[in-house]
């Protein structure tokens, strides 16, 4: 604060950033905005307008806030805030929540998230460990979803923070079950095994599209092949862990791609599968090509389940981490079965 003739002066507040703006983020470096700039916009596909069963009700309630007032006094980035996942008030309502680790902010830019996008030159939050398991321990979890932002800035791709996050909620809390959704280490196995032998239950890494769309859906660094081979080395290094993988329809795969992705994830040992409709975050991101109905979500999970998958959770708002607790009721965790 400065003064003019004896006058305080208060510097006006930075304006927020929008959609695809480059902005600093409190630790000084640069990020874009929900992930992709505004200047890559995707020119609007018609589809025709969002079907009913896409709409999910607004986040609110006494336990809503709970969680958040929670996730916020640890200085703790949820997936579920950060690319705004439609489930929000169901699984916060339920007292659960799928922490991000190692900050908000990605170093990869894939067209259908909506994470921002920068470079955090190796900054890491040291409390984060402490403050993940203070918060698992708070919201009394049973169950608890990591994932993170992909940090291609550090050695190691963040794996050893990951592991000491899981092994930190492991020591406070020994009877929470933990599942982690990683980045693909840039396909670096050693790393991979540094995580799977934390003591996890579930490891999870997403395959998120079919070969074909893998480029432009994915970032350049990720890849099909990469992803599949991180889940198979994980279920060889740990055959004991549970090894899960989540599959976005709507961006113009086939029936057969879907069919061939699914023996691909099978061929690399994965036990468990979720799919979901893909739903774009904002203008500048990957347009949607189909409303995949409910119908057709039930349709795809009898085939998961006749190819030998442990279960597939699926429906048109399910993400990666819906429900993760109830996967194996072999229920669809819950969701009501289509007609």
């Amino acid at each position: 604060m400065s003064e003019f003739k004896g006058i305080p002066i208060v510097p006006a507040a930075e304006p927020k950033p929008r959609s695809g703006d480059k902005y600093r983020t409190p630790q000084g470096f640069s990020a874009i905005k929900d992930g992709i700039k505004a200047a890559a916009a995707t020119p609007p596909l018609q589809v025709g307008r969002k079907p009913s069963w896409l709409r999910a009700p607004m986040p609110a309630g006494k336990a809503f806030d709970a969680v958040r007032d929670t996730v916020r006094e640890h200085r703790l980035a949820t997936v579920c805030e950060e690319a705004k996942c439609p489930n929000i008030g169901e699984c916060w309502n339920a007292g659960t929540a799928t922490l991000m680790l190692m900050g908000a902010v990605c170093t990869r830019a894939c067209r259908f998230c909506a994470v921002d996008t920068g470079n955090p030159h190796g900054w890491l939050d040291t409390e984060e460990p402490a403050n993940s398991a203070r918060t698992v321990q708070l919201m009394r979890l049973k169950y608890v979803v990591l994932t993170s932002v992909n940090r291609d800035d550090l050695a190691d791709g963040g794996a050893g923070h990951f592991a000491a996050c899981v092994r930190e909620i492991k020591r406070l809390n020994p009877s929470t079950a933990v599942e982690a959704l990683t980045p693909d280490f840039q396909g670096v196995l050693a790393d991979v095994e540094t995580v799977v032998s934390s003591g996890l239950d579930v490891f999870a890494q997403n395959v998120e599209t079919v070969r074909r769309l893998t480029h432009p859906v994915r970032d350049p660094r990720a890849g099909y092949e990469q992803t599949l081979q991180v889940l198979a080395h994980a279920k060889r290094f740990r055959p004991d862990v549970l090894t899960k993988t989540s599959l976005m329809l709507g961006l113009g795969e086939t029936d057969e791609e879907i069919a061939a992705t699914m023996d691909d994830m099978r061929a690399a040992g994965v036990d468990l599968l979720t799919l979901g409709q893909y739903l774009r975050p904002t203008a500048n991101h990957l347009a949607v090509e189909r409303w995949v109905t409910p119908e057709e979500f039930e349709r795809y999970r009898e085939w998961a389940l006749a190819k030998g998958f442990l279960e597939c959770v699926a429906g048109p708002l399910v993400r990666s981490s819906y429900r993760a607790e109830r996967a194996l009721e072999r229920n669809n965790a819950g969701l009501r079965k289509s007609g």
